[in-house]
């Protein structure tokens, strides 16, 4: 009793605990279930495909100027390894250089304006690219030699494509002079001008073929061939680290036999001269060091030693 509940009654209202009504069914004994064999599981999902596009999207992948010199300068060989890190550390050091250009030429006046600037930039990527296709033929040969006569054969059939990434580059870029030395623009009126003849319409034709196509192809690939050293990686993935420390030193033996970058103090000149070769040799070693204990590439693979 109490004075919540004075008359000493149990409280009225809902039971907190309800009977429960009896089962419909017995317990039935225990069946065992019958084996299901493990069912394949859907694969992951990967990252997501881009959409095919429409007819003109298509074309533009096929024959594009930009898609085709990926196509060509780019490696492609199965089984490639391709490392992150290491192209990481080649876009990196790639940014530091051309920086510490535009830094040079900002601080010691080299070039007045920024178009300049840009040219000389793309000059200097341009030689690097007819000094990687005059040192290619020269790697090949000797390690045609170093090779296993076995592995001879396959060495020269990859070298193929890099060889072939070379002709499309200087097939492309040979259309420019052949147009000026041919005068082929030359004895006949303005394409804007008179009446529109067979001539004008072949001379426009031509106008936008180099400008559309073989234009962003020369500059596109000068990049990728760069970048990808002739996609000498196609014979081994060793090759590039190789060709590209021989190309830094050459390049800097050019710098200093044409005198580059004058205006410059000594010292800085020369800093920035070996700086460049100095930094590919010492990413060059990390890289051909990564391979090896990484991967177990190294250059016995690629002599078959």
């Amino acid at each position: 009793m109490s004075n919540w509940n004075p008359g000493g009654q149990p409280p009225q209202g809902p039971q907190p605990y309800q009977p429960q009504p009896p089962q419909p069914y017995p317990p039935q004994p225990y069946a065992p279930r019958p084996y299901v064999p493990p069912q394949p599981q859907p694969p992951h999902p990967g990252p997501p495909v881009p959409p095919p596009g429409g007819p003109i999207t298509r074309l533009r992948r096929r024959i594009g100027p930009i898609h085709t010199a990926r196509r060509v300068f780019t490696p492609s060989r199965p089984g490639i390894v391709s490392d992150p890190e290491v192209a990481r550390m080649r876009r990196i050091r790639t940014w530091v250089g051309v920086a510490a250009f535009l830094w040079m030429s900002y601080t010691y006046k080299l070039s007045t304006k920024i178009s300049d600037t840009a040219s000389d930039q793309v000059d200097k990527s341009w030689t690097s690219a007819l000094a990687l296709a005059a040192t290619l033929p020269v790697l090949v040969g000797v390690l045609y030699g170093l090779a296993a006569p076995e592995a001879r054969r396959d060495l020269l059939r990859r070298a193929g494509r890099c060889f072939g990434a070379i002709v499309a580059m200087m097939a492309a870029a040979s259309v420019f002079p052949v147009i000026v030395l041919s005068g082929f623009f030359e004895g006949e009126e303005p394409l804007v001008e008179g009446h529109f003849t067979a001539t004008k319409g072949l001379m426009l034709a031509v106008l936008l073929l180099v400008t559309f196509w073989v234009l962003p192809f020369v500059v596109w690939g000068v990049g990728l061939a760069v970048q990808h050293v002739f996609r000498t990686a196609d014979i081994h993935e060793t090759v590039p680290p190789l060709l590209i420390m021989a190309l830094a030193w050459e390049m800097a033996l050019i710098d200093v036999f044409t005198g580059a970058h004058e205006g410059v103090p000594t010292v800085v000149r020369y800093v920035f001269i070996l700086g460049s070769p100095l930094s590919v040799t010492a990413v060059g070693l990390w890289e051909l060091r990564r391979l090896r204990v990484r991967y177990g590439l190294g250059m016995r693979g690629l002599l078959m030693r």
